[in-house]
């Protein structure tokens, strides 16, 4: 799986990279510093299974940078974590119309960081089966029409 962590402080990016390649050693961890830098990850058509986003960002905000995700028809399935060290109740009713996936409490701790993680990354992967089943079963079914119509 593939995780983009989104965070202006260095500090937080580092930290979060440690823990993840600890704990999530089969995972692809990628760090960018800003909301611009996340949406030009995207807009090279990078897929990512998760994206933890920092709230407060200076110029791009993790709202903003939310909406801009959400409005784009390929990225707007992607699971979604705020990375906050605070929650005003705007900024909860505007992540929830967003359909944020997650809040993770800064300053974060090893065990909690990991297990909300693991939690929507597992969604993520049945998600992603049963999309691939049912492209399979949508490939079957074209197949066959095509074999009919050779007959």
């Amino acid at each position: 799986m593939k995780i983009l962590v989104v965070d202006d402080d260095d500090m937080n990016l580092q930290m979060a990279q440690f823990i993840l390649e600890k704990e999530l050693p089969n995972d692809e961890i990628i760090c960018v510093n800003s909301g611009f830098k996340c949406i030009e990850r995207l807009q090279k058509r990078e897929e990512f299974d998760l994206i933890l986003l920092d709230v407060q960002m200076p110029r791009l905000d993790g709202i903003k940078t939310l909406e801009t995700i959400r409005a784009h028809q390929m990225w707007k399935n992607i699971p979604v974590a705020f990375l906050t060290a605070s929650a005003d109740k705007g900024t909860v009713v505007k992540a929830s119309e967003l359909k944020v996936s997650d809040y993770i409490k800064k300053p974060f701790t090893p065990m909690d960081l990991t297990a909300r993680v693991k939690k929507i990354l597992e969604v993520r992967k049945k998600e992603k089966e049963r999309e691939m089943k049912k492209t399979m079963a949508e490939m079957d079914n074209l197949m066959a029409d095509l074999q009919n119509l050779g007959e």
